[in-house]
């Protein structure tokens, strides 16, 4: 059971946060006002959980789980990465169009 909570984090984040938000008090005990859930939504879902659990289950950020929140830091940050190399990869620019194909 706790495998398939891991990879319901992994895969669909997002979900797993308004979840949290919705139905659980773990962000607002974690978190005081409404800023930093948010900005963890669109750039650190991942961080943004496991900070929460770390905070509500009364852990300390030292020792392993600072390992942890780094390596969810470095999951979200891959995630980011891989999805400009996809674009990249497919032709699409930040400044272009994917029909000017010049910007390349």
């Amino acid at each position: 059971m706790p495998c398939l909570v891991v990879f319901l984090i992994l895969a669909f984040p997002r979900a797993v946060l308004v979840a949290m938000w919705f139905f659980t008090h773990l962000l607002s005990r974690a978190y005081d006002g409404l800023l930093l859930p948010v900005l963890g939504f669109i750039f650190l879902p991942i961080t943004t959980i496991a900070y929460a659990l770390m905070v509500n289950y009364h852990r300390p950020v030292e020792g392993i789980n600072l390992i942890i929140l780094i390596v969810a830091v470095l999951f979200d940050a891959g995630s980011h990465g891989s999805g400009r190399a996809y674009q990249r990869g497919r032709g699409y620019s930040l400044f272009c169009s994917p029909c000017y194909r010049q910007c390349l």
